[in-house]
Parts: structure tokens; sequence; C-alpha cells
């Protein structure tokens, strides 16, 4: 392969890795699909506030009805799971109450970038 090649290829990757992990910005757009059931604070709703859930363990939010599906797990949430979760709940913990999913691969990343700039309690 000539050095030409070499670096046009690269130059095509590079734009891949760099997304890598996925748009924050974008995930907050994104997130406006969640919000009639989720806040990104502590407060609950439909499902549990999301504030902290990256590296919170499943299920653990006091204050909130999981279901028992969801509540026998030990999953901690961090990307592999949340993408798992996110694209499809039932597949994932069959009974949960979560019923809805994310299809695209790409959406899936830029939310789970923007859940993970979630502090406890902090609305960014």
């Amino acid at each position: 392969m000539s050095r030409f090649a070499l670096i046009a290829l690269s130059l095509t990757l590079l734009p891949a890795a760099a997304r890598a992990d996925g748009d924050a910005a974008l995930g907050k757009t994104l997130f406006s699909r969640c919000a009639g059931c989720h806040t990104v604070t502590a407060q609950n709703k439909v499902g549990p506030g999301l504030a902290g859930v990256f590296g919170r363990r499943a299920a653990s939010v006091a204050g909130f009805r999981y279901s028992k599906a969801l509540s026998a797990t030990d999953i901690v949430w961090d990307d592999a799971t949340l993408e798992q979760f996110l694209a499809a709940p039932a597949k994932m913990v069959p009974g949960t109450s979560m019923a809805v999913s994310v299809p695209k691969s790409e959406d899936r990343t830029n939310l789970i970038a923007y859940l993970k700039t979630l502090g406890a309690g902090v609305t960014p």
C-alpha cells in the first residue's frame, strides 16, 4: 500500500476514533426523548432520576419502585451495560419496566456520553 493510501485511510478512520466516546452535547439533545420519564437530577418521575447514574448499581435509587427483574440484577451502569440496556432493555433484563429502546448505535453512544456528565444532583 502506498504512503498516500495509508494517509488517506488513517484520515478516514480518525473521525470514527475521535467519536468513540460520543458527543455529550448531542446526547443532551437526544435526552429530550427520555425526559418524559427521567430527570437529570435526583428527582424521580415515571423512571428514576439519572443524576450520578454512571457507575451506580442498577435499581439503587432510594424511593423509586423498580421492577423485580431489574432489582434482581447485579448490573452496574457503565458504557457496556448502558449500551446493551438502551439497545434492548427487555432483552437484557426480561421483565424490566423500561419499554423504550434507543435503536441507533450512534444515538446510544452520544446519550451515554451525556449520562457520564451527570453528577449526583447536578444538571449540566
